[in-house]
């Protein structure tokens, strides 16, 4: 039996699947062999869905061995507002922190890609859908910050579906334009910012920062928008064009410059970076 036909086997009771050897891509609906997707840097090999990866794993297959020097590690989520609303924020925090290990959903540092100095950022949907709330706000404003002192390219990887967290209220929102801001003072500098939107970046984030880029690159079949699309559709009432907000639209009406697949990533960014240097040289 061919390795095709092999993965396409489709079990029809539960009992018959050996545990943990395979998982549905949600996307497609298709059986696939766990192996293969993470041997895809977890794509499905079927329709080439990209499953959500923790800030770690991005942090492995992008950044070289052994370079990575996380900074602005003690800054830490908080419940400035005491707020409640089906659930309290300071609870969703720890469940948080305590199912990701991390202090908040931005982790930032130096690193190299192919030999090039960088400053590197990401969020990860595990905490709170990759939100942006005061402290991922001020971690990422410190990344920029620290870019345009050292000269160094930024790249920044957003995982926001959750876009700006409204359990910080305006302490949230205003992250939006401090972030802003922040980005403009570094192309001021003449800074490079190549950013990387994954499934789904949303609201705040996608109105922020994450569509600053100099270089605006996304994963496949991504959701990136302000409002989704339903909520779009029942506020105009009106059938939204075919792919609204995915990648491959957004790419069609020049919002992208690039859609890459994760397992060229690297290889891409190194690319843009070997590219740019030559530029700014001459």
């Amino acid at each position: 039996m061919s390795w095709d036909s092999f993965k396409r086997i489709r079990f029809r009771k539960k009992k018959e699947m050996p545990g943990g050897l395979w998982l549905r891509c949600p996307d497609c609906g298709a059986m696939v062999y766990r192996d293969a997707v993470q041997d895809l840097l977890q794509v499905c090999p079927e329709c080439n869905y990209h499953f959500a990866v923790s800030i770690e794993e991005r942090i492995a297959y992008l950044l070289d061995d052994d370079t990575w020097e996380e900074v602005e590690t003690e800054l830490t989520s908080d419940d400035p507002l005491g707020f409640v609303a089906v659930k309290a924020y300071k609870d969703r925090l720890a469940r948080a922190k305590k199912a990701t290990g991390q202090q908040s959903a931005c982790r930032i540092g130096r690193a190299k890609i192919a030999g090039r100095d960088v400053i590197f950022g990401g969020t990860d949907a595990r905490f709170l859908m990759g939100s942006m709330g005061s402290v991922v706000g001020e971690k990422f404003t410190r990344a920029v910050e620290l870019a345009t002192k050292e000269r160094k390219p930024f790249i920044f990887v957003s995982g926001s579906g959750g876009g700006a967290r409204m359990d910080e209220g305006v302490l949230s929102l205003m992250q939006m334009a401090k972030t802003s801001a922040a980005l403009a003072r570094m192309d001021d500098a003449g800074g490079l910012f190549i950013s990387i939107l994954t499934h789904p970046t949303m609201g705040g984030c996608m109105a922020s920062f994450a569509a600053l880029g100099d270089i605006t690159i996304a994963e496949p079949k991504a959701l990136l928008g302000f409002a989704g699309p339903t909520v779009i559709k029942n506020t105009i009432r009106a059938d939204l064009p075919e792919g609204f907000q995915r990648s491959e639209f957004l790419l069609e009406k020049g919002f992208l410059d690039l859609i890459v697949n994760r397992v060229d990533q690297r290889e891409t960014l190194a690319r843009l970076l070997e590219h740019c240097q030559i530029q700014a040289a001459s």
